[in-house]
């Protein structure tokens, strides 16, 4: 009789530890859903007037704009955009737009003079040249009716630019440090 208690015992131990296992392997198998939260977030907000050094004004620069150098500005290529905010009253006084830019010697000794002009939206400016190096802000004032969105495209082109060189890769137009919309 001991034998058939100890079985039973043994037997009823086994059922439960069966059960047991049975009961929680499932809980541990589950396939855990992943709960994906999409938050609206906004763009960051264009400035009117971007320093090219500025890493938070990056995306404004469209195309034509290397990498920043010297911690202080960029070289374009021969055609070069940015986007800007058009400054608060630009829709019903218009804005000036200005870019501050340099001519190196060396760029001004292989173009031998170059035209600078720009496009609002589309637009034509007047265009500026240049015949010599140095610190240049090309200004122009911009009609009302060019700025009544809220972004502004500004294209700007030069009639020549230093070509890529097997050193450097990249077509060399100009040098900017800022390019800005501002209030008339």
């Amino acid at each position: 009789m001991r034998i058939i208690e100890s079985n039973r015992r043994w037997a009823v131990v086994a059922v439960t530890i069966l059960v047991s296992i049975l009961a929680i392997v499932p809980a541990g198998c589950k396939r855990h859903r992943r709960v994906t939260l999409l938050t609206n977030e906004e763009a960051p907000a264009l400035a009117s007037v971007v320093a090219t050094a500025d890493p938070h004004a990056a995306a404004q620069f469209v195309s034509g704009f290397y990498g920043v150098e010297q911690n202080a500005w960029r070289w374009t290529a021969g055609k070069f955009s940015v986007l800007l905010r058009p400054p608060r009253a630009a829709g019903v006084s218009g804005a000036i737009l200005q870019l501050k830019f340099t001519i190196p010697e060396v760029a001004m000794s292989k173009m031998k003079g170059v035209s600078l002009s720009a496009y609002v939206n589309g637009t034509p400016l007047p265009p500026e040249s240049y015949t010599q190096a140095g610190d240049f802000v090309y200004s122009r004032d911009v009609p009302a009716n060019l700025l009544t969105g809220d972004v502004a495209r500004i294209d700007f082109s030069l009639d020549k630019a230093m070509p890529a060189t097997p050193a450097d890769r990249r077509e060399l137009g100009l040098v900017v440090a800022m390019v800005g919309l501002q209030s008339k």
